[in-house]
């Protein structure tokens, strides 16, 4: 068994080097005196298996706090404090952080189990399973159907709505009541949960929803013939955000990877490039069409959302002449048209940089291109000196923003920074600023099972208010999770 040591960066200028290069003078190991808050497990496989059985204990005192016993309906809000649940219902993106912590256990479990470790595993596996099919059947919940008029066609689809509704498959999701984000979120729990689990189902989904949110994808043609790219917050918006394109890279890698070398072929709709207007249709293997959507989502956030801090920003906006969806008619048939977007703006949250990152890494190991891996490294670097403050809270601790819904927008730059190790081993480094986080906060404010929304200040006014967000206590959970992980892949 290999000993488990992780350094952490004393400054943030320090370049990131390869696996193989000395550590630089000032990278300080977090385990040296006054640097840590806890004692540290002797080894990988100790820390993993406390990660993982902490993540267990939120997910179940989330489901137990926050889910209707019969309706699996899940409140946004709960307080430890005063045993109060909100009245205020979870959006399907809140619901959605659910799946993302059990996928995220079971794959720790599975990695445990490998490891040599079976005891969570055969305590766990089976009932997080079930556990996963009775998120996935509540969130039918969030299902309607409606007609959407595209930049190619005009299409019936059965997609899922920001509100849960009272029966099944009955939710409004026309106009701005369903958003791509929402649909890639899921997609890429339903490719891990396939994985995990081996269920077709599971894949028809996510390949269903894929189509869905690629139908989006801004086909038209600028002057010089090049597609103007870009998927909108969602079918009622004209404006692109980065969390409605980077999220679907990975998974499309993904997809591309399940149909390597396979027969299946797609339908693949576009505007013919000569008279910029034509819509055309041609037969895609799926090998080949996930991967250019991949390839092509990625290179237009990097163009157009890339800011000079080396972070992602929120969107595309500065609409001309205004915001308003725009419609064509060509040979008596109604398409969408462009509308045009002149400027990058809102504020860089660390999700959008997060996905970017996963983006990088997965694009990298299917092409072996190096300008993946460079961007890799320098998002990393960058993100973590723009997000993360040292001794800003705690002295020796990172803090990284609480605002808002950061806490989860955090989780997702963890999960990159965690892939990105393949890229440079030193990326550990802050994958483990979110283990002294979340321990900290585990050792110091945890209430019966529960942890505040601000990891190392505590519980401040949540005390007296509606408490922590759920979709809070899950993304602890699939933090711990996928520290479990990483530290068990360590000795596999």
């Amino acid at each position: 068994m290999k000993i488990f040591f992780i350094a952490l960066f004393c400054t943030i200028p320090c370049c990131l080097v390869s696996a193989a290069t000395a550590l630089p003078r000032c990278v300080t190991s977090i385990f040296t005196k006054g640097a840590a808050a806890y004692p540290a497990p002797a080894h990988a496989e100790a820390l993993a298996v406390q990660n993982l059985d902490r993540a267990i204990g939120l997910i179940d005192v989330t489901i137990g706090a926050y889910f209707d016993a019969e309706t699996f309906e899940m409140r946004r809000f709960y307080n430890p404090f005063t045993k109060a649940k909100s009245n205020e219902q979870a959006s399907v993106w809140m619901y959605t952080a659910g799946i993302e912590a059990v996928n995220a256990v079971l794959s720790g479990l599975k990695t445990a189990k490998e490891s040599g470790n079976s005891d969570l595993y055969n305590r766990h596996y089976v009932r997080y399973v079930e556990l996963l099919e009775k998120l996935y059947a509540g969130a039918d919940y969030y299902l309607g159907t409606f007609e959407l008029v595209s930049y190619t066609q005009t299409k019936t689809w059965s997609v899922y709505a920001v509100d849960r509704v009272k029966e099944k498959g009955k939710a409004n999701v026309t106009g701005v009541l369903n958003v791509y984000d929402d649909q890639m979120w899921l997609i890429r729990e339903l490719l891990d949960s396939y994985t995990l689990t081996g269920k077709r189902a599971f894949l028809e989904k996510a390949e269903y929803l894929t189509a869905y949110v690629l139908d989006g994808w801004d086909v038209t043609r600028n002057s010089s013939g090049k597609e103007n790219g870009g998927i909108p917050w969602g079918p009622g918006y004209t404006t692109k955000h980065a969390c409605s394109n980077a999220p679907l890279i990975s998974p499309l890698v993904w997809l591309h990877e399940l149909y390597k070398g396979k027969s299946d072929n797609v339908e693949h709709r576009f505007i013919d490039g000569r008279d910029r207007k034509t819509r055309r249709v041609e037969q895609l293997s799926k090998e080949q069409y996930y991967l250019h959507y991949a390839r092509s989502i990625y290179a237009w956030q990097k163009e157009h959302l890339l800011n000079a801090d080396g972070v992602y920003a929120d969107m595309m906006g500065g609409c001309v002449p205004n915001c308003d969806i725009r419609y064509e008619e060509l040979e008596g048939t109604r398409y969408r048209a462009h509308t045009p977007l002149t400027k990058a703006v809102g504020k860089a949250h660390t999700y959008n940089s997060g996905t970017m990152l996963s983006g990088a890494v997965d694009l990298y190991r299917v092409t072996k291109e190096d300008q993946y891996a460079e961007d890799g490294q320098k998002l990393a670097k960058s993100s973590f000196q723009q997000f993360a403050a040292l001794g800003k809270d705690v002295p020796q601790y990172y803090s990284f923003e609480t605002n808002g819904f950061s806490n989860w927008f955090n989780g997702i730059l963890l999960r990159g920074y965690e892939e990105a190790t393949e890229l440079d081993a030193r990326i550990g480094d802050f994958v483990m600023a979110f283990q002294r986080n979340l321990d900290y906060g585990f050792d110091n404010f945890h209430q019966d099972g529960f942890l505040p929304t601000d990891l190392l200040r505590g519980w401040a006014a949540e005390k007296e208010s509606q408490g922590v967000e759920g979709m809070f206590m899950f993304t602890y959970a699939a933090q711990y999770a996928v520290l479990a992980k990483h530290q068990l892949e360590q000795d596999l």
